[in-house]
C-alpha cells in the first residue's frame, strides 16, 4: 500500500509544480501570459449572440476552462508561497501582484459568464451541451444561471473587481500579517516560552488546569491588545459584505449570499441551525459529566478539551502518518493510493515554524495537480487526527480529478465529508485496539470534544455572525459585540461551563468570519452528515463503500441535494440533522455508562 522509498518526515513542500522558479522576472512572465491570455479572449465578445451555435459556445467556454486553470495555477501558488511564511516579503509582495493581475484578467473575461446569465430561459436551454461527456460544461452554466438575479452589468462587476483587489482583500492579508506575526509568552515549571497560536494550543489539552489557564490567557491577552484593530477590520468586512451583497445584488440576507454559493436552500440551513441550538443541552450534560471526572465543581472554558488522564505521549510524526495511510488503506485501498500521493510528491508542508501559517488546510489547484496540504505537527493525538482529516480533502479533489477545473471542488457543506470521515475511521480504529478501559473512555471523550468543536462551536460561530452582520449595520460598537459574543457562550454553555471575561475577545481570532463569511456551518454540517453516513456504513458493511466513493467522485458536478439524495438524505428534515446528534448521545450515554 504505501511506497518504501518515501521518507515520512517533518518538512516544507515543494511548490515547483506550480512555479518551477520563483525569481522576480519569471514571475512577472507568468502573470504577463495570463493577461495576455485574457486579452485575446475579449475577441469573442462579437460572437456572443442569442442565435450561436453549440459548438461555438462549446469552444468558447473551453478557453475560458483554460484560463481559469491559469488563473488557479498563480493564484495558488502565491497563497501556499505565502502559507509558508507569512512575514516573508517577497511572497507578501507576489500575493498582492498576483491579486492586481487576477482582477484584470478576470475583468477581461467577465463578459462571458455575464452574457451568459442574461440569456432567456430558452436560449439558455437550447445552448446546453448535451453530449454525455460534456456534462460538466453543462452543470457549470446551469450552475452560473443561480446567479442570474443577483448579477450586475458588466462594469459593475469589474470596479467591485477593482475595489475588492484593493479594498476587502487588502484588509484581509492585513489580518493574517496582523495574526500570525504574533508570538504568545508562556511560563511552564518556570521556564518562559515564546510560541507560535498553534504551539500554545498544544498547552489547553494540558492535564494541568493552571497551564490550560495560562495558555488561554496568554492567548487572549495578545488579541485584547490588536483587538481594536481587528475589531475595525471585521466590521469594514461585515460593511463591504453588506454593501455588495444585499443592497447591490439583492439578497435577502448576509447569509443568503453563502447559501446560494453552497447551492443550499435558506430551509436546510435554518434547520441546521436550529437543531444544532436544541442540542446544546447535549453538550452540557456531556461537560458536567467531564467536571465530574475531572474532579471539578464545574468546568471553566478553559477546561472543555481537557484529557482525563495525565498523558505526556508524543506521536512521532512518521507513525502518524503511517497509522493513517494503514487506517485507509482497511477502508478503501483506493483511498490509501491517492493519500499517499500526497506524501509521495512532497505536497505537504508539516513542520511548526515562526511566521507559517497556523492551523491547518488543504488546497485543490487544478485536476492536474496532486492537492497540497498544510499542517503544524506537534506529536499530539489530536494532530494525527488533523493529518487524517486533511488527507481526507485531498482524497476528495482527487476522487473529482477527472471533473473539468469548473466542477472539481465540491459544493462548501459537502467539503467536510472525506475529511471528517477520515477522522471517523481512525477513531473507530483507536478504540477496536485499545484494551484499557480508562485509555478507551479517554479516547471516546476525546471524539466527543472534537464532535462539540466541529459542530456546536461552529454553529454557535454563525449564529453570532448572523446577529454581529445585523448589528454592525446597525451602528453596533466593537463593545456591544463583545458582550454579545459573551452572551452567545453563555446560552451555548448554559450553566455548565464557567466563561472568564477573556473570552469575549474569541471571535476576532476566528480567520473564518473574517475570510469567509457564515461558512462556519459548513463544519456543522460536514460532521453531522458524516455522523449518519458512518451509522449506515456500519450497519451495511462493504456495500456501503462504493456508494460512499461516488459521492466523493461527483466534486462539485452536481447539486449537493441531488448527491445527497442518492444516499437517501434530504438535507431539509430536521429528523436528519437529529439522527447525528443521535449518535453523540450513544456516545455520551457510553461515557456515562463508564461511571
Amino acid at each position: 500500500m504505501t511506497t518504501p522509498s518515501v521518507e515520512y518526515t517533518l518538512g516544507t513542500w515543494d511548490l515547483s509544480p506550480l512555479m518551477p522558479h520563483r525569481d522576480k522576472e519569471y514571475l512577472e512572465a507568468r502573470l504577463q501570459e495570463i493577461l495576455d491570455a485574457a486579452r485575446a479572449f475579449e475577441r469573442h465578445r462579437d460572437d456572443l449572440r442569442p442565435d450561436i451555435s453549440q459548438e461555438r459556445l462549446l469552444h468558447i467556454l473551453r478557453e475560458y476552462e483554460a484560463i481559469v486553470e491559469r488563473l488557479h495555477e498563480v493564484g495558488g501558488f502565491a497563497s501556499l508561497w505565502f502559507s509558508e511564511n507569512t512575514q516573508d516579503p517577497e511572497a507578501l509582495a507576489f500575493l498582492n501582484r498576483v491579486q492586481q493581475v487576477l482582477a484584470e484578467a478576470e475583468n477581461r473575461i467577465l463578459f462571458f459568464t455575464l452574457w451568459w446569465k442574461r440569456l432567456d430561459d430558452a436560449e439558455a436551454q437550447r445552448l446546453l451541451p448535451q453530449a454525455e461527456s460534456q456534462g460538466d460544461y453543462r452543470f457549470f452554466l446551469q450552475s452560473l444561471r443561480r446567479f442570474r438575479p443577483y448579477t450586475l452589468e458588466e462594469t459593475a462587476e469589474q470596479i467591485i473587481n477593482i475595489k475588492d483587489a484593493n479594498g476587502i482583500r487588502g484588509i484581509l492579508t492585513l489580518y493574517s500579517l496582523m495574526t500570525n506575526r504574533l508570538e504568545f509568552e508562556l511560563e511552564v515549571d518556570g521556564e518562559k516560552k515564546r510560541l507560535t497560536r498553534d504551539e500554545l494550543m498544544t498547552y489547553v489539552y494540558s492535564p494541568r488546569p493552571d497551564v490550560r489557564k495560562a495558555a488561554y490567557q496568554s492567548l487572549y491577552r495578545e488579541y485584547s491588545r490588536e483587538a481594536p484593530i481587528l475589531a475595525q477590520m471585521y466590521e469594514n468586512r461585515v460593511r463591504d459584505w453588506y454593501n455588495e451583497h444585499v443592497r447591490l445584488r439583492g439578497f435577502d440576507s448576509p447569509i443568503a449570499v453563502r447559501n446560494v454559493l453552497n447551492d443550499v436552500p435558506d430551509a436546510a440551513v435554518d434547520v441546521l441551525l436550529q437543531v444544532s441550538r436544541e442540542h446544546a443541552a447535549l453538550f452540557q450534560r456531556y461537560f458536567r459529566l467531564k467536571a465530574r471526572w475531572l474532579g471539578m465543581d464545574r468546568l471553566r472554558r478553559y477546561d472543555i478539551y481537557a484529557p482525563l488522564t495525565e498523558s505526556d505521549r508524543r506521536i512521532p510524526y512518521e507513525e502518524a502518518v503511517r497509522l493513517v495511510l494503514d487506517t485507509l488503506a482497511r477502508f478503501s485501498p483506493v483511498m490509501a493510493e491517492y493519500a499517499q500521493r500526497v506524501f509521495a510528491e512532497r505536497h505537504i508542508d508539516s513542520e511548526p515554524r515562526k511566521g507559517k501559517r497556523g492551523g491547518a488546510f488543504c488546497m485543490t489547484i487544478s485536476p492536474k495537480y496532486t492537492p497540497w496540504v498544510l499542517v503544524n505537527y506537534t506529536g499530539r493525538l489530536r494532530d494525527v487526527a488533523t493529518l487524517a482529516h486533511e488527507l481526507g480533502h485531498a482524497i476528495h479533489s482527487m476522487l473529482a480529478e477527472e471533473h473539468s477545473v469548473l466542477t472539481q471542488h465540491p459544493p462548501l457543506p459537502l467539503a467536510e465529508t472525506a475529511s471528517v470521515f477520515s477522522e471517523m475511521l481512525l477513531t473507530e480504529r483507536l478504540l477496536q485496539e485499545e484494551r484499557d478501559p480508562l485509555a478507551r473512555r479517554e479516547l471516546l471523550a476525546s471524539a466527543v470534544d472534537d464532535i462539540y468543536a466541529t459542530v456546536m462551536r461552529q454553529a454557535y460561530f454563525v449564529l453570532f455572525e448572523r446577529l454581529a452582520h445585523e448589528k454592525i449595520n446597525e451602528g453596533a460598537s466593537a463593545q456591544e459585540l463583545y458582550a454579545d459574543y459573551l452572551m452567545n457562550l453563555e446560552e451555548q454553555f448554559g450553566d455548565s461551563v464557567e466563561i472568564p471575561e477573556e473570552f469575549r475577545y474569541e471571535w476576532v481570532s476566528i480567520p473564518h468570519i473574517y475570510h469567509t463569511p457564515f461558512y462556519c456551518y459548513a463544519y456543522s454540517f460536514g460532521q453531522l452528515l458524516v455522523l449518519a453516513l458512518y451509522r449506515q456504513y456500519k450497519e451495511e458493511g462493504a456495500p456501503f463503500i462504493p456508494r460512499y466513493l461516488k459521492l466523493l467522485s461527483y466534486g462539485g458536478s452536481a447539486r449537493p441535494q441531488d448527491i445527497l439524495a442518492e444516499m437517501g438524505i434530504d438535507m431539509t428534515d430536521p429528523a436528519f440533522w437529529r439522527k447525528g446528534f443521535a449518535v453523540v448521545e450513544e456516545m455520551i450515554d457510553e461515557l456515562e455508562a463508564t461511571g
